[in-house]
């Protein structure tokens, strides 16, 4: 239900980081979860974009957290325990479960999205389709 509301909002906006704010914003109030937000890539680390939610890391090194594994691997990670997630980076105590999807182009990992929710096991492979359809309209938006 989200989708066209997102789509509307990006339609001839090509700044991402107000693109970001917004997704954000719009995800926030429509799923309710804890922490939503963005890392953009700056060279070999992720660097906090727009968020809406409790204090955030402000910068990740590829390969490190659920975050930097899922750009380095340039896959979405499902996290349904982040307790289980070797490496997992506790930014917040609250984190159970958590989901990163990254934006890729020509091979590269431009950014992810990454939402944490105070309960285990909270994000379903429904979620996951959804949530990598609104990073690619996101990314594509850059102009």
């Amino acid at each position: 239900q989200i989708l066209p509301q997102i789509s509307a909002l990006l339609e001839g906006e090509t700044d991402l980081i107000a693109n970001m704010a917004n997704v954000t914003a719009v995800l926030k109030q429509a799923l309710g979860f804890f922490w939503i937000g963005f890392y953009r890539r700056v060279g070999e680390e992720l660097v906090l974009a727009p968020f809406q939610g409790t204090l955030a890391c402000t910068r990740i090194r590829m390969g490190k957290g659920v975050c930097g594994t899922s750009a380095l691997k340039q896959e979405t990670i499902l996290v349904p325990d982040v307790h289980q997630f070797p490496g997992h980076i506790a930014c917040s105590a609250i984190s159970k479960s958590e989901i990163v999807v990254p934006y890729v182009k020509n091979g590269f990992t431009s950014f992810v999205l990454d939402i944490d929710s105070d309960k285990i096991n909270d994000f379903s492979e429904t979620d996951k389709e959804y949530l990598e359809h609104i990073v690619r309209l996101l990314g594509d938006s850059e102009g």
